[in-house]
């Protein structure tokens, strides 16, 4: 029985052949197993066998590969209170700003890039139309969410992205673009993978669920990489389960990650231990390399005060062994150009 069961499994569904053509139905079967099985078999200790999804195997090597922490988590963390497990109430932008991420995310994980076109360098970076080039889902919520947007929908530019999942929109039809509870969902997701867990609260006149941190070291290990960045000379990224040794484009993720961080008004709580003259000096640095990385090709210029002097050479780098996903880089550069736009930078 066990084995009529494993051919139909592996013949997806069985033969539709008569009960009593037993041999033309395993003949059947066979053959379909042969020319590509949707189930996959292995042996195990004992003999048996064991059926597997060879999606589910890609999907997690996949997994394997990119950081514990995608790059909305490492922003909503940074904004996080570590006891009081909520937002600053005055904060406006940082729901725009992790769109912008979500959007990055994408291009990091080789889901979307620009539209290759010619014609395209006479528009600004942030008015460049992006598209799907590979709609499997990342098994991140929030970005399996854009990415069946995007996939559904008729091809739009990088800022008209952000701003449809930001709900910022006078059209009607375009209003179901909007993605909801973003920051909640986030912090669910943290919870889940044990960085954050969940406390109530009594605000006088409401209970709300806050995310205190359950894990520091997740955090503090965020915080050390942006300190590194904007105050070391030479910058090193040692490897880490949230920035993987062979992860792509560590220095560009890392930069990515710091003007988020600073576009959603969060970048500051990373950089509290330091000094007043030497926090100035971090966000000026911060104002440089934003304005060296929202344009495309990235600039190559090492900032005014020295510091993060071996960046440029480690981005130069990363894009030279990754040629064939300049496009999706492309995508990442022009979400920085967005984030320039915000009020909170000018």
């Amino acid at each position: 029985m066990s084995s009529g069961l494993t051919r139909r499994r592996g013949a997806g569904g069985g033969a539709g052949t008569e009960e009593g053509n037993g041999p033309s139905r395993s003949a059947s079967a066979t053959n379909v197993r042969d020319s590509g099985p949707e189930t996959s078999y292995e042996a195990s200790e004992n003999g048996h066998k064991i059926a597997f999804d060879p999606r589910d195997i890609s999907e997690s090597a996949e997994r394997s590969k990119q950081p514990k922490l995608t790059l909305m988590e490492e922003v909503i963390l940074l904004g996080l209170k570590d006891k009081q497990g909520y937002l600053s109430f005055w904060n406006d932008n940082i729901s725009y700003a992790l769109r912008g991420c979500i959007v990055i995310e994408l291009a990091f994980r080789g889901r979307i890039s620009m539209q290759k076109d010619p014609s395209r360098r006479r528009f600004p970076l942030a008015d460049r139309v992006i598209e799907v080039i590979d709609d499997t889902l990342t098994g991140e919520v929030l970005l399996d969410e854009a990415l069946k947007l995007m996939k559904a929908s008729e091809k739009m530019s990088v800022s008209s992205w952000i701003d449809l999942m930001s709900g910022e929109t006078w059209n009607l039809m375009k209003i179901g673009y909007q993605l909801k509870q973003v920051r909640e969902r986030l912090c669910k997701g943290l919870v889940d993978k044990g960085i954050l867990r969940t406390e109530k609260r009594n605000f006088l006149l409401f209970d709300m669920a806050t995310h205190p941190v359950a894990d520091g070291g997740a955090k503090e290990e965020i915080r050390r990489r942006v300190r590194n960045v904007l105050t070391q000379r030479t910058v090193v990224l040692p490897g880490s389960q949230f920035l993987p040794e062979n992860l792509e484009f560590r220095y560009v993720r890392t930069i990515a990650m710091v003007c988020a961080a600073y576009a959603a008004n969060v970048l500051e709580n990373a950089l509290s231990t330091l000094g007043h003259e030497a926090r100035e000096r971090a966000f000026t640095q911060t104002d440089e390399i934003l304005a060296e990385y929202s344009q495309w090709p990235f600039g190559k210029k090492v900032g005014s005060q020295g510091i993060g002097a071996n960046i440029p050479q480690a981005i130069n780098e990363e894009i030279s062994k990754g040629k064939d996903k300049e496009l999706q880089l492309e995508v990442v550069a022009a979400c920085l150009s967005v984030f320039t736009r915000l009020d909170s930078l000018l």
